[in-house]
């Protein structure tokens, strides 16, 4: 266990010896050795000096030695004492964020579609893999509407009264005319408005058998076939988490020990489970937080790193989060302020729909 005060008590050169290495790492994901680090301290130290520096933060739990490697890594341990004590956040450059702001023009209907945008954007820019966690529904509906797109499929299209606009494609019933979908339409307008995306199976189960002997069987089959795709478990469930830019875990993997370790990360991704989880990681205080290895809960198996910040609605609720997780050696100076300032225009842009 490494104490968090422990950076204070290091020496100036071991400081600097102990930034260095953990700075060529994250560049290039090697490990380091000693002569590579005594060309780059300020101050002109021999090669043998350099490695009895490195045994002694080796003591202190806070490097490692790859076991085909003379050179040295920083351990999980060493990682969180340079993001906690030593890490520079840098400046976003005007091109970076001009290229953040344009993925959130309001040219999208819905917002799930902005924030699909956003976090193909963030992938590229941050070279790991983007989540988003999309709020889930929670305010009234306002208005639904059934839409034919063709012989065999359909929109339907709900409108919340915070401004959220959702759509579902699915497959109506085979015969259904324009008039069932009018008649769909009006149904669930009357009998919805006011109630949340939650309620809705209840609601329409409980109508639908009130009303049976005036609906037709064919408007029956088209409503629930419709709103089956909105159950609650869809909406506050996998649905919830946007993940893009998986490929790029893959860059600059080749050992045997990296590609299992992605693939683990693959597998928690591919299920999307445990996302309130996600929500609670990030939730825990303001800004962005920085997990590292085992830290990470969600994905401790696989060695990752996950940077994360919360975003709020107009009522300074946090409703979802937004991150990018990838090795533990990214580029954490440059992430944390694209993860940050991501997160505030999200938040912006939930508000000025909603208001």
């Amino acid at each position: 266990m490494v104490k968090k005060n422990l950076i204070e008590d290091l020496d100036s050169r071991s400081t600097e010896v102990f930034r260095n290495l953990v700075e060529s790492y994250l560049e290039t994901g090697e490990p380091t050795g000693s002569r590579t680090i005594a060309k780059s301290l300020s101050e002109t130290l021999s090669a043998a000096t350099v490695r009895n520096v490195m045994q002694d933060l080796e003591h202190l739990g806070l490097l490692g030695s790859p076991h085909t490697s003379a050179g040295r890594i920083p351990t999980q341990s060493g990682l969180r004492l340079f993001v906690d004590g030593l890490l520079e956040v840098n400046d976003m450059n005007n091109e970076v964020q001009t290229e953040i702001e344009n993925s959130f023009q309001d040219d999208e209907n819905t917002l799930r579609g902005v924030l699909d945008r956003v976090g193909s954007i963030l992938s590229g820019l941050t070279h790991g893999a983007s989540l988003v966690l999309t709020p889930k529904i929670e305010a009234p509906i306002k208005h639904l509407e059934f839409v034919s797109l063709s012989k065999d499929k359909a929109l339907v299209v709900l409108v919340t009264a915070d401004g959220q606009v959702e759509n579902r494609i699915f497959s109506p019933p085979t015969g259904f005319s324009p008039s069932s979908m009018g008649e769909a339409t009006n149904f669930l307008n009357n009998i919805l408005k006011g109630h949340t995306i939650s309620e809705i199976k209840t609601v329409v189960m409980r109508e639908i058998e009130q009303y049976k002997n005036e609906l037709d069987s064919l408007t029956c089959r088209l409503i629930e076939s419709g709103i089956a795709t909105w159950m609650p478990d869809t909406i506050t469930g996998k649905d919830r988490l946007i993940v893009r830019g998986r490929s790029n875990l893959l860059e600059g993997s080749t050992s045997v020990e990296d590609l299992d370790r992605i693939k683990t990360l693959f597998d928690d991704l591919e299920r999307k489970r445990d996302l309130e989880q996600l929500l609670d990681l990030a939730q825990d205080g303001e800004g962005v937080k920085i997990f590292i290895g085992s830290e990470n809960k969600l994905f401790s198996l696989s060695g990752s790193t996950l940077v994360i910040s919360p975003y709020m609605n107009s009522d300074n609720k946090i409703i979802g989060a937004v991150g990018v997780i990838g090795p533990t050696r990214l580029n954490y100076g440059r992430i944390v302020p694209i993860v940050d300032y991501t997160a505030q225009l999200i938040g912006r842009t939930i508000s000025r729909r909603s208001g």
